[in-house]
């Protein structure tokens, strides 16, 4: 993996589901639905990429994230300084505890479709994931694959925005690293 660089394997921009962080997720969910219909990849997209007003991307919107913006009392999980979730069952709370969580803040108490109703109008910016510089989420096209899986594991991340010159170029996906490994055996 030490000759092969991630720009052999990423997807580039170009080929990625993109959105203005100033739009609406309803219109996020539409780019992802699409994005998923008309691939020529192998693997679905699972994101979309939010880019702002300079046309630098800023985000990513994730299934996960469309599923927090349904229920907005997540954010009381949240970190406050950096808005990432917290993994509670990472702690070792129990199923117990964590189901008593739906009821103790009343999770999910509305139906599915007054939630969805509500969630579409959000704007992206609001409800995207935003990476953080120095977390391994960024790597440079001319990083050798190895390093994008080096910082796949210790991360435990599903996908790693590429980089030339500080500018997001494209996406390394784990699942693609992996259809690599599987075609080498």
């Amino acid at each position: 993996m030490k000759d092969k660089l991630v720009r052999e394997v990423m997807i580039p921009i170009s080929d990625y589901a993109t959105i203005s962080e100033e739009d609406t997720l309803n219109n996020a969910i539409s780019e992802l639905k699409e994005a998923r219909k008309s691939t020529k990849y192998t693997r679905k997209h699972r994101a979309v990429l939010a880019y702002d007003s300079d046309n630098n991307i800023t985000g990513k919107i994730s299934f996960r994230c469309i599923f927090k913006a349904l229920e907005p009392k997540y954010r009381q999980f949240e970190h406050p300084e950096n808005g990432a979730g917290v993994n509670l069952s990472r702690f070792g709370f129990n199923e117990e505890f964590l189901s008593s969580l739906l009821e103790n803040f009343s999770l999910w108490d509305e139906t599915l479709e007054e939630l969805v109703k509500k969630a579409s109008k959000i704007k992206v910016k609001d409800i995207m994931y935003t990476p953080n510089p120095g977390t391994g989420e960024y790597v440079d096209e001319d990083a050798p694959v190895a390093e994008a899986v080096h910082q796949f594991i210790l991360g435990c991340h599903q996908s790693l925005l590429v980089t030339k010159d500080g500018k997001v170029v494209g996406v390394i996906r784990l699942a693609d690293l992996f259809d690599i490994v599987c075609d080498l055996l």
